[in-house]
This record gives structure tokens, C-alpha cells and sequence, in this order.
């Protein structure tokens, strides 16, 4: 069997989200659940884009404090092109730091683990090649906002 050498990542973009306070559905046979409206926020690197207000983060809590997102989000580029963007995340590491995270206080990123798989879509020839890509991210969770840095993989 041949083994084949681990992809290689290229910088694509930085991306910030403001977001609101979350809404608190509570505990359901998934887990508790925790939806967060983006109210905002700016792409900046090979994709310039201003995100659109009204996304959101579908939230579920696992029982261990392990956070599995689910957000969709709309990008309106420089060029006024919309690109759809979805992305599953996941975010763990000790109690005690996830639950300064949730107190919305400032955590060190290498105290947590969080990582997203972004998805692009979008009618723009210009941009069509992001429908053709697989794409991560390492994330951070700021007071009021998260920021991430995404990759395309090679």
C-alpha cells in the first residue's frame, strides 16, 4: 500500500465575527444547546469580505463542556459578490478554561483546542474556485468576538 505524503496548507484569510450574547434553548436529547447571532465582522486576506449581520451558531454542549458548532454566515466581497459560508467546529480542553471562555473572558488559545471545517458557496465565477476546495481553521474566542484564521489544504 503506498502511503502518501500529509497535505500542505495555504493561507487563504483572517476572519473576525462579533457576535451577540447566545440564546439559551437549554439542555435537549442532543445536549444543551446554545444558538449565537454573528452581528457582523470582516474576511481580510486572499478573500476580502465583510460578513453579513444575521448569521448563527447552532451550538451544542456535549456533557464534558466540549462545544460542536454549527454556523452559517454570509460574505458580501469587495467586489459585492456573496459567498455562503458554513462550517462545523469544535472547541474542548480543561473545565476550568472552557469555563472562562464561556464568562467570556480572554483565553490563551494554546489553553483549548479549536478548530473549524469551513465550506464555501457561491454563484460568483470570480470566487467559484472556493466550491472546489477543503478548507480549516484554528479559531479563538475574544469577549464579544472570534477570530479565525483559515487554510485552504492542498
Amino acid at each position: 500500500m503506498e502511503h502518501l505524503a500529509a497535505p500542505t496548507l495555504t493561507f487563504l484569510a483572517d476572519m473576525e465575527l462579533t457576535v451577540e450574547g447566545a440564546y439559551l434553548p437549554g439542555q435537549t436529547h442532543i445536549g444543551e444547546r446554545r444558538i449565537i447571532r454573528v452581528t457582523g465582522g470582516k474576511m481580510c486576506g486572499n478573500v476580502n469580505a465583510d460578513v453579513v449581520p444575521g448569521g448563527d451558531d447552532w451550538i451544542t454542549v456535549r456533557e464534558d463542556g466540549t462545544i460542536i458548532q454549527d454556523v452559517r454566515i454570509l460574505l458580501n466581497t469587495e467586489d459585492n459578490a456573496l459567498i455562503m459560508m458554513t462550517y462545523r467546529g469544535i472547541r474542548t480542553g480543561p473545565k476550568d478554561v472552557l469555563q472562562r471562555l464561556d464568562n467570556n473572558e480572554a483565553v490563551d488559545p494554546s489553553e483549548y483546542y479549536f478548530r473549524t471545517a469551513p465550506v464555501f458557496e457561491t454563484a460568483a465565477l470570480a470566487y467559484e474556485w472556493l466550491n472546489r476546495r477543503l478548507f480549516v481553521s484554528r479559531g479563538i474566542r475574544l469577549p464579544g468576538k472570534v477570530n479565525y484564521s483559515i487554510y485552504t489544504v492542498d
